[in-house]
């Protein structure tokens, strides 16, 4: 009877295994879904994503997603416009100040779902968007930031977004970090 339990024991080990690493296959769909809420961000005014999310998974921390965005299409300097007027730099920037705090309210509700999604990412381990915005070298980039991330135990989420903590509580449970 005891070699019985052992032999079972020792099958069952590779699958709890398995069930604690996200596959490469779950990171993608993740990656995708990132890219997807990025680029309907809004049809008026739309966010250039700039290559796409790219999405790992860390042993015994959790799994990171990173994307690089403009907050609002930009115009170019080109023969046909060689220079960018003051009032198009400030208009420009205001447009990616209001963006910002719709961005970082985007980027909450990405890792809320995405903790839900993600099956096989233990409890105890993290969940990470890191958002790197991208400036042309004419725009008044003062004060802006040039990344933000925000990183949650997966947990934490899950008891969010299941009403066992109330959506309040979403503040206190993300971490966010901006760099300039």
């Amino acid at each position: 009877m005891r070699a019985i339990v052992w032999a079972l024991l020792v099958m069952m080990t590779p699958l709890a295994a398995q069930r604690g690493v996200p596959s490469r296959g779950e990171i993608s769909a993740m990656e995708r879904s990132f890219d997807q809420r990025l680029q309907r961000f809004s049809f008026e005014a739309p966010m250039e994503l700039l290559g796409m999310t790219r999405g790992l998974y860390l042993p015994a921390y959790g799994a990171v997603f990173t994307a690089e965005v403009n907050l609002v299409q930009t115009p170019g300097i080109s023969p046909f416009r060689p220079a960018i007027s003051k009032e198009d730099v400030a208009r420009i920037r205001a447009a990616k100040v209001k963006r910002l705090p719709e961005l970082k309210t985007m980027m909450r509700e990405m890792l809320l779902t995405s903790a839900g999604s993600l099956d096989r990412l233990p409890l105890d381990e993290h969940m990470v968007l890191g958002v790197s915005l991208f400036y042309s070298s004419w725009e008044e980039s003062a004060g802006l930031p040039r990344v933000i991330t925000m990183q949650a135990q997966k947990r934490a989420l899950l008891d969010v977004a299941t009403n066992r903590m109330a959506r309040t509580s979403l503040n206190s449970i993300i971490q966010t970090r901006e760099e300039q």
